[in-house]
């Protein structure tokens, strides 16, 4: 049986303020619980800014990463830059988390004993790390969105598309990221306009700023392709 595998990565978090590291570890165990009720995704979050996510049914990997990276840039706005590192600010506001969808078998399961072993966890991981360089006067980001299986014919033919998806989502506003995340969370317009407190001309409108259709495409061919397998 394969899975896909999310591992996620908080960008600088270092720089935030013990108060909203906090904040943003409650958020993030919340929308877990999110996931779990309505995907039945298993998740867990370490050290209050990294998380992996196992999503049992493989095809919904790209909409669970899409979720989690719209739901953390959308809080990441919010950040206070007085203070801070303005440059490592910058690029938690920018691109929120690091996220890598891992597709392939676990070894082990389980989620009594919260263990998760296998080529999908480790291979979610393996693209996680070392793709960020730190040093006193600046963070280089590379990327934010990857993919990787035993599959080298699904790796090059997602890498442009998840390319694609990580520009759109870079230069998303914190509100189209609102309405991306409510949208991929299968909530109507109308439902969206209540709960932001706008119009539905207004979630119309930032859904077509942030490219909606093209990214509902995205995640039904990513869904067609993994379901095929």
């Amino acid at each position: 049986m394969h899975y896909s595998v999310i591992s996620g990565d908080v960008v600088s978090s270092s720089s935030l303020l013990p108060s909203e590291r906090e904040a943003l570890s409650l958020a993030l165990h919340k929308l877990i619980a999110l996931l779990e009720d309505q995907y039945g995704v298993y998740g867990r979050v370490v050290k209050g800014d990294y998380l992996e996510c196992v999503v049992p049914t493989p095809g919904n990997g790209l909409r669970i990463a899409l979720i989690i990276k719209s739901f953390v840039k959308s809080i990441a706005a919010s950040v206070d830059v007085s203070g801070k590192d303005a440059n490592r600010i910058k690029q938690h506001k920018s691109h929120g988390i690091r996220l890598a969808i891992g597709y392939g078998s676990l070894t082990q399961f389980d989620t009594q004993k919260d263990i998760i072993d296998g080529d999908a966890i480790y291979l979610s991981g393996r693209e996680i790390s070392g793709e960020t360089s730190y040093n006193k006067s600046r963070v280089v980001i590379k990327n934010t969105l990857f993919f990787a299986s035993k599959n080298e014919d699904l790796n090059e033919s997602f890498y442009p598309l998840f390319a694609l998806l990580d520009v759109i989502l870079t230069k998303a506003t914190a509100r189209q990221c609102e309405v991306l995340y409510l949208k991929l969370m299968n909530k109507t317009e109308e439902e969206i306009a209540e709960k932001l407190a706008i119009g539905q001309s207004a979630v119309n409108q930032h859904s077509t700023s942030v490219g909606w259709n093209a990214i509902e495409s995205a995640v039904n061919y990513f869904d067609n392709r993994i379901s095929k397998l």
